[in-house]
This record gives C-alpha cells, sequence and structure tokens, in this order.
C-alpha cells in the first residue's frame, strides 16, 4: 500500500535545540525477544534519544507552542507545572531557549537527578509529599493550582488535560511509526502516565491500520488499567517514574487501549539493566516494564509481524537509582554477592551492638528534634506516629532545608521528613547491609512481628550508620586474624 509521508525531513542545521524535538530512531531488539523466544520483529522507539532526555520533550514543546498562539504565554511569563520530571525537562528547555520563567511542583519520590537538570535549565522545584493523593492540598496539582493564583502572568500548561499532550503524539510519534515501519504495525506496547502518549499512539496508528492491537503497560499500584479488577493490588508504593497514577487523567482516552498488563518494579528494573547491558540502550526504568510487558504481549504474534515498544525516557534520570548496583540490592532488585570472601558477611545484623535510638512524634517542632540530635550525639531519627514509622530526620536532609530556607526550626518535623532511606529487617545479613552502607550514610533497622490480629508491625530495632559498620568490620577482621588480612 501507499502512505503519505508524515514526517518532515530534518534541516542539516538547526536554529534551536526544539527543532532537534521528535523523529526518534526505531531500532530493532535482538537479544532480549531472542532468548525470549519471540516469534515477531520487536522494534523499539527511541524516545530517550530526544535532546531533552525523554519522550516528553514533545508535549513540552507543543503545549508551549499553542499556548503562545492562543495568547495565553506571552513575553515575561511564568510556566508552572505539576510533574513527574520529563514534563518539566521538556517544558524547562523550552522555557530556556525561549526565554519564559520556569517553576516545577514534582513529588519528593523522583530521582535527584531530574532534579539537577531542571535546575541547570534554569527552572525552580518544589517537591511535594509522594503519598499525597492527586486531590490533596498538599499533591503537586493543588500546590501548582495555588502557585498559578500567586504569581501574575503565570500559567499551568497542565499535561493532564491539555490537547497538546496527545496531539503531539498523534501528529508526531504515531505518525513516525506508522511512517518508518509502511504501515506494517502489529502491536504497540506503550506505557501510561497521562495517557497522552498511548491515546495519540493508538488514535493515529487505528486510522491507518485499524487491527493493529494497542497495549496499555501499567505499574500494580497505579489504577489507570482495564478492567478495573487489574488493579486490586497491596502496591501502595513503586520505584518506577513517570508512569501510574491514582486517578484518571483527562488526556487519557482508554477506549484507545485493546489490552492493559501490568507491571512491578522487579519486572522492569532488572529489564531496564538487560536493555542497557544487552542491547545497548541507555534507557530508563520504565522502558524496563514496557519491554517486560510487550514480551507478554507480542508472544503469540507470528515472523513477519511487527510490535513496537515505547522507551520513554534515558538512564541520566537514574544514575543513582537502579542504574546503581548498591540501589538495586538494597531493593533486592539483585543478589549481594561475597566477592572478597569476608568472613563476616553472612553474620545476623542480630550480632552487632545496636540499640533503640531517640524518636520523635509527628507534632514535634523542628527545633526539639534539633536539641535531640545535639544531646544524643545523633545524626539521624526515626519519626513516629503512634506506632507507625513515618520516616526519618537525617542530618544532611534537615540542615540542607534549613540553608534553602525550605523549613525553620519553628515549622513541624513534617516539613524536613526524609523519607529515601533503606529499612531492614534485624535477621538481615551484615553483607547486605554493607552494600547498602557503601552510598547510603544509614539504614533503619527493624523487627517485623505479626499482632494478634495478622497485621505486621514494624518495631524500631536501631539506626546503623557507616561509622557502625566501619567499627563492626573493622572488630571482626581482628578477632579472626589478629591483623586482618584474608577476613
Amino acid at each position: 500500500m501507499t502512505l503519505p509521508r508524515f514526517r518532515v525531513p530534518r534541516p542539516k542545521v538547526l536554529q534551536t535545540i526544539l527543532q532537534a524535538v521528535g523523529n526518534t530512531p526505531l531500532v530493532k531488539l535482538n537479544s532480549i525477544p531472542k532468548a525470549a523466544n519471540l516469534k515477531c520483529n520487536l522494534y523499539a522507539k527511541c524516545e530517550f534519544m530526544s535532546p531533552g532526555g525523554s519522550v516528553k520533550d514533545r508535549i513540552g514543546l507543543r503545549m508551549i507552542e499553542e499556548a503562545e498562539k492562543k495568547g495565553l504565554l506571552k513575553p515575561g511569563y511564568t510556566i508552572i507545572e505539576p510533574t513527574s520530571g520529563n514534563t518539566g525537562i521538556g517544558l524547562a528547555m523550552g522555557a530556556a531557549v525561549k526565554g519564559y520563567r520556569c517553576l516545577i511542583v514534582m513529588p519528593e519520590k523522583m530521582s535527584n537527578e531530574k532534579v539537577d537538570t531542571l535546575k541547570a535549565l534554569g527552572a525552580e522545584v518544589i517537591r511535594t509529599p509522594t503519598e499525597a493523593a492527586f486531590d490533596s492540598p498538599e499533591g503537586l496539582i493543588a500546590v501548582a493550582q495555588r502557585l498559578e493564583k500567586e504569581i501574575p502572568n503565570s500559567i499551568v500548561l497542565n499535561q493532564y488535560t491539555n490537547a497538546g499532550n496527545p496531539l503531539a503524539h498523534y501528529d508526531g510519534t504515531g505518525a513516525e511509526i506508522v511512517d518508518q515501519l509502511e504501515g506494517q504495525v502489529d502491536m504497540v506496547v506503550v506505557g501510561a502516565g497521562t495517557g497522552g502518549t498511548v491515546a495519540g499512539i493508538g488514535r493515529k496508528i487505528k486510522e491507518t491500520n485499524p487491527d493493529c492491537v494497542i497495549v496499555g503497560a501499567d505499574p500494580e499500584g497505579s489504577i489507570l488499567a482495564l478492567p478495573d479488577k487489574l488493579n486490586e493490588s497491596s502496591v501502595s508504593f513503586y520505584e518506577v517514574e513517570g508512569v501510574g497514577y491514582d486517578f484518571i487523567p483527562t488526556v487519557l482516552d482508554r477506549s484507545v487501549v485493546d489490552r492493559w498488563i501490568k507491571f512491578n518494579d522487579k519486572d522492569a528494573l532488572p529489564m531496564a539493566r538487560r536493555l542497557i547491558a544487552e542491547e545497548g540502550f541507555l534507557c530508563g526504568g520504565s522502558s524496563g516494564g514496557n519491554v517486560a510487558v510487550a514480551l507478554e504481549a507480542a508472544k503469540d504474534l507470528k515472523e513477519g509481524q511487527n510490535c513496537v515498544v515505547i522507551l520513554p525516557d534515558n538512564i541520566r534520570n537514574y544514575l543513582t537509582k537502579f542504574v546503581s548496583d548498591n540501589w538495586m540490592e538494597a531493593r533486592n532488585f539483585k543478589p549481594s554477592v561475597n566477592v572478597h570472601k569476608h568472613k563476616w558477611w553472612n553474620n545476623s545484623l542480630t550480632t552487632l551492638d545496636l540499640t533503640p535510638p531517640p524518636t520523635v512524634g509527628v507534632d514535634v517542632c523542628l527545633q526539639e528534634v534539633i536539641n535531640i540530635m545535639q544531646t544524643a550525639h545523633v545524626d539521624h531519627l526515626p519519626v513516629l506516629d503512634g506506632t507507625t514509622i513515618k520516616g526519618m530526620v537525617s542530618l544532611p536532609n534537615l540542615t540542607s532545608k534549613l540553608l534553602n530556607r525550605l523549613a525553620k526550626p519553628s515549622d513541624p518535623v513534617s516539613r524536613a521528613i526524609f523519607k529515601q532511606f533503606v529499612r531492614v529487617d534485624q535477621n538481615d545479613n551484615v553483607g547486605h547491609v554493607s552494600r547498602i552502607l557503601e552510598k547510603d550514610a544509614f539504614v533503619l533497622v527493624v523487627k517485623n512481628e505479626k499482632t494478634s490480629d495478622s497485621q505486621l508491625k514494624e518495631t524500631v530495632v536501631g539506626v546503623l550508620t557507616q561509622r557502625d559498620l566501619l567499627f563492626y568490620i573493622s572488630n571482626a577482621q581482628n578477632v579472626i586474624n589478629g591483623d586482618g588480612n584474608g577476613a
């Protein structure tokens, strides 16, 4: 069949970096589909090769341009956006080129690499609690809306409702896929966040090939999939970023999706590492989730049929997360190996001299926390709500909050709760924890036990720091060898 050429040839010389957005390559996967005994061709749409590092560059540029055409965005205005990070980077890149102020509202869960990238682009970043619901006053959407009311000449472009979101993929990503495979597209696998990507791509490809199967990839803990029964899960937190939500965004047209498949962190993150190691794709964690889903969805496709999977973002955002072996081992996505044959490696944490640390309640002020730290000579304090562990107050994080005027001593402890820490059971081994403490300043050691009503109860056993580990290892080596050699 003869198809129109959707893609506009790129000029040999670009006038701004924004002209480099889109027209990403379609690359065949080889090693991973072969290992999975897949018969069809599996192609990756490499959105991680976009100049800002993600598929969201497309919607950032489109939303800015549409707002400019409508007179909603003018010179001197401020762009505000609630985002998991990548849309913010796309908007910040556009704002940098076009001269707008940019203010990004982002959950605390998202990587520090995203924050640093945004700040390097000149954006201002405000963090919100990860656990805040979409309709909470503390949630990223409500905070962004409040800032829009407070800041003159500002606009929330709002990727969750903005028609430019799916249109960027209808006119761009979807059209490119059709063009690149000359219409021979049998299946497309797309992760859903706002849902604009799957809606736009799905609509465009269905126009050309109504029989193409559109598969939505949704993480466990999210509620985007249909039927609703698929969303039943005990998962309340997942590490993969940029996909899944606890509400249905306006731009997500779920009627476009033929089949939903759920995935979890243990599917996604090891697969992302395989994509890097086996295919050479420097992509992010959600790419692993999409490929894991694609291997399941495409297993019945025949030889000669084509399945396309979207790889949404690049490795830059996750260098201290799933790209790090220590990080993967800390979360049990990768086994810890006793490479150097340490004799103490398999010792239980119960062999350490751990004592329960001072704790603080959620209602205390930061000055009281500081006083306890000073008196008890500790750098890390668990924060409890009754018997529930809400997080930690950590000296580096608290100092940063005070220095950057993000909190003051009279504020409640909730303004400085640190949640990006690792907790381990007291029966874990020293070797596993040593791998964590190579990078992290501390781990929280807990005792897990069931209550009379079969609920799991966590009790704080101690805070294990790098200093504690150093002294333990030193003493263990001296006991074994006298001089520490060969331990």
